[in-house]
């Protein structure tokens, strides 16, 4: 009787650690997707992109439907380039480490990514979901480009890509 009651103390205590790392998992991958919203700094005004958006350079859509876009990384809303800032209006899939990078040619995967990047310009760091405002380097001039893609360096992830001309 001793033996039977070893071999079900044994399942349960198996069953216990399983569940236990079942929600250690768990709740690291939910750390690692709320994370970037918890620690977001505050989004750019709407007037401040508003003001960018009054007489763009150059303006283009990033979209959901990117071959590589996915449930977890995509973005969808509207980009517009003057002549000293990039400016966003949308939304982005959170995610940590997302810089915003020009091409000379259209990019929608990973691969086309990792292909051309010798040939990108990273222009700076995405750091909020909803809007963002970055300034564009004294060394880059944007006519020499005609793609904008924001990229998860920390994951090598495509999020999504917007042709601006």
């Amino acid at each position: 009787m001793v033996e039977k009651e070893t071999g079900t103390q044994s399942m349960k205590y198996g069953l216990l650690i399983i569940s236990h790392i079942a929600m250690l998992v768990c709740g690291i991958g939910l750390g690692i997707y709320l994370l970037p919203i918890l620690i977001q700094p505050t989004s750019p005004s709407q007037q401040a992109v508003a003001s960018v958006m009054l007489a763009p350079s150059y303006q283009g859509e990033f979209s959901r439907d990117r071959a590589d876009s996915d449930f977890l990384h995509w973005g969808e809303g509207k980009l517009v380039i003057d002549a000293q800032s990039i400016a966003f209006l949308g939304e982005l899939a959170p995610g940590p480490d997302y810089k915003l990078y020009l091409s000379p040619t259209f990019i929608e995967t990973e691969a086309d990514f990792l292909a051309n990047k010798e040939q990108l310009v990273r222009v700076g760091d995405v750091k909020t979901f909803d809007r963002f405002i970055l300034p564009i380097p004294s060394d880059v001039d944007v006519a020499n480009y005609t793609t904008a893609i924001v990229w998860c360096e920390t994951f090598s992830q495509f999020i999504t890509s917007a042709k601006y001309r």
